[in-house]
């Protein structure tokens, strides 16, 4: 106990758009994704169609690249009534795999930091959702695998799946501290369970991602420009 707290035992790490930039990719494709609907649909219902389809296929395709590739190909036929062409799904297709195959590129700051947390000593595991193929190539082509712990790729962060990774660490929620973009993945199911956590906002957010972060949490969780501070306030815990 260090001031009346326990001292971090275990810090987790989101991947996308906490690590590596994922979404700004994801915006690039359904840019292209509203030119090639154009004839169809305005770009705002496309893109409120696109949101709804996402939301209603989580359940059986999860999350990642696969499941919104799908929900492209879905919302263009639903919107088309059924007219789209056979080359425009192709179009699709091949922006999924040219997503799929994107070259990995690290936030500012990220590699530094992780090495001078894990030269600290600390245990850093790596806690992601999506499909777990994509998450694990991509932490193989970041360079950073070496500097996990342990990787743990989730179907979804709620508070059950917090305390399964905390008791794989067997680690008090007092003494995790979670790191990540999303208030609704990386901090509101951390702190609902007694841990800590540290919101590292990247300037875009999914639709399915976006919460609020109440002024009751003052004290538990914080708010950082860019994982190069990590390190600092960690030391301060």
């Amino acid at each position: 106990m260090v001031g009346g707290r326990a001292v971090i035992e275990l810090i987790g790490l989101d991947g996308d758009d906490t690590l590596w930039h994922t979404e700004s990719l994801f915006s690039v494709t359904q840019a292209a994704f509203r030119d090639l609907l154009a004839p169809y649909v305005s770009d705002a219902d496309l893109d409120d169609r696109l949101v709804a389809t996402e939301r209603r296929n989580i359940r059986l395709f999860g999350y990642g690249i696969k499941g919104f590739t799908l929900a492209m190909i879905e919302t263009a036929i639903e919107v088309s009534a059924g007219r789209v062409s056979g080359t425009d799904v192709q179009a699709i297709i091949d922006a999924g795999k040219a997503m799929l195959e994107h070259p990995v590129e690290l936030l500012d700051g990220v590699q530094p930091a992780l090495e001078q947390l894990r030269d600290a000593g600390h245990r850093l595991v790596l806690v992601t959702k999506g499909d777990l193929f994509d998450q694990e190539s991509k932490l193989a082509r970041s360079g950073l695998a070496e500097l996990f712990h342990d990787v743990q790729v989730v179907s979804e962060k709620d508070e059950v799946t917090y305390r399964r990774v905390l008791a794989i660490h067997h680690v008090d929620p007092a003494a995790f501290l979670m790191v990540g973009n999303s208030v609704r993945s990386d901090v509101l199911p951390v702190l609902a369970v007694g841990g800590r956590a540290v919101h590292v906002p990247y300037p875009l957010t999914w639709a399915l991602e976006v919460a609020e972060l109440g002024e009751q949490h003052q004290g538990s969780c914080w708010e950082l420009s860019s994982l190069s501070e990590l390190p600092a306030l960690v030391e301060q815990l």
